[in-house]
């Protein structure tokens, strides 16, 4: 199970098999952004734990409010929305280094993970918005919202993804080659946030 939070999450990679002539098949998955190789970005409602070593009065147990932010002793409010927990304890750092003579040895946790969310609509069973403390591929997220309907038409599935410039892409999935294990590579895992149409 690939869990999130500050784990490492080890998983193997795909194999990937030649095109057999679907639409899918000239489609390359491999540019598609793959959450488990990079660092976990934060969200709101996740909870953070931060230390600072041998300063008990500085460390913290924090929410991630809806607005981003986390208030922290001596620096106050911080913005660690979108962030992850290494571009936070660099900052968390740098600002206390303005309080703090010697410099402090910070280190930031996501101790729980809320943000992580997708949602599965369309020709499913039970439609709706997910939550996961672990990564889901689209697979997995169809068997969440319970299976595809037989009115499905799981050949013409969508991944609806918004890019980091604010653009909305649409990615065509085959449903049935994932599970034929024709295309495997096409069973991406969801960043949170995504959208899983199922026609």
């Amino acid at each position: 199970m690939r869990f999130l939070g500050h784990a490492v999450l080890a998983v193997a990679a795909p194999l990937v098999f030649g095109a057999c002539g679907s639409a899918t098949a000239n489609y390359d998955y491999a540019k598609e952004f793959d959450p488990r190789t990079h660092e976990y970005v934060i969200g709101a409602a996740d909870q953070l734990k931060i230390n600072v070593w041998q300063n008990n009065d500085l460390s913290t147990e924090a929410l991630v409010r809806p607005d981003g932010t986390i208030t922290m002793p001596l620096i106050g409010d911080l913005s660690v929305a979108g962030k992850t927990p290494s571009q936070v304890k660099s900052e968390v750092s740098s600002k206390l280094a303005q309080y703090i003579k010697d410099s402090a040895t910070v280190t930031v946790a996501v101790t729980h993970v809320e943000s992580y969310r997708f949602t599965v609509t369309g020709q499913v069973q039970t439609p709706g918005t997910f939550q996961s403390n672990y990564y889901v591929t689209i697979a997995e997220a169809i068997a969440k919202a319970g299976g595809p309907t037989r009115f499905a038409s799981t050949g013409s599935i969508e991944l609806i993804r918004v890019a980091s410039d604010g653009k909305t892409r649409k990615i065509p999935i085959d449903y049935d080659e994932i599970q034929d294990r024709k295309h495997p590579e096409a069973n991406l895992t969801l960043v949170a946030g995504d959208t899983v149409y199922v026609p």
